[in-house]
């Protein structure tokens, strides 16, 4: 497809990730995929092995692990893929996979149904930016877990960083972000690794954190912003958790 072809077919698509989709035609989504991707420390070779992405959205990680060489890469998502997410659609996805004349398979599921016995075992499993948006972040790492035949990925929001104590804050309104009710928890990073000890992994590292720096300055933005707590959200931040067998 030309420049002007692929633009004008990923015009009228309300776009997160930001894809690569040649010819120099980038899409302009919310987020800072590519940056996104340095920080989650995918191995650079997944070749032979097969990758799930568990809340493809639009597909760059699913995309990504095909270009680095998997055999078979499977995209999942149900949230966003039914539009309970206002303006977001499984549109481009489709988009993308169909421009970038991609294999990555597709799969409409709710995480929470995950089981070997409906969709196999996989070498590396993504799950990013899912868990906060969870009622149940245990259960959900369980699930994600029993799919996993190498090495899980996690990468989340995460809350009370300087507890000690595994623990798990809980949003019932929109506390997080204004008129966001869909973020419900905020797992402390100490809590992340013992689930997923809990779930048999046999070796649990923080591959990423936010930073003090970033963490203050975040505190400063939403308190302009939302009057929110400086205390409670210099605690916040993101991190990645890779867990192995």
């Amino acid at each position: 497809m030309t420049r002007d072809e692929i633009q004008n077919r990923i015009s009228h698509i309300n776009w997160f990730h930001t894809i690569d989709l040649g010819s120099g035609v980038v899409t302009p989504g919310d987020d800072d995929s590519p940056a996104k991707l340095r920080r989650l420390k995918v191995p650079n070779d997944l070749s032979g092995k097969t990758f799930l992405d568990i809340g493809a959205w639009d597909g760059f990680f699913s995309f990504e692990a095909e270009r680095r060489g998997a055999s078979r890469v499977m995209a999942l998502d149900s949230y966003v893929w039914d539009g309970r997410v206002p303006g977001k659609s499984k549109e481009g996805f489709l988009a993308a996979r169909s421009i970038l004349n991609s294999d990555v398979e597709d799969l409409n599921m709710d995480a929470f149904e995950l089981a070997p016995q409906k969709i196999g075992m996989w070498d590396v499993v993504l799950l990013a930016g899912v868990l906060y948006h969870v009622k149940h972040p245990w259960l959900l790492l369980e699930k994600a877990a029993s799919v996993t035949k190498e090495l899980l990925i996690v990468e989340t929001f995460v809350d009370l960083r300087f507890l000690r104590r595994p623990a798990v804050a809980l949003y019932p309104t929109d506390q997080i972000e204004k008129g966001h009710v869909e973020n419900w928890c905020g797992p402390n990073p100490r809590a992340i690794k013992e689930i997923l000890l809990n779930c048999g992994f046999t070796r649990v590292s923080i591959v990423y954190k936010t930073s003090l720096f970033r963490g203050a300055l975040s505190a400063a933005r939403r308190l302009v912003q939302f009057r929110y707590s400086p205390l409670a959200a210099i605690q916040q931040g993101r991190c990645v958790v890779h867990a192995n067998r």
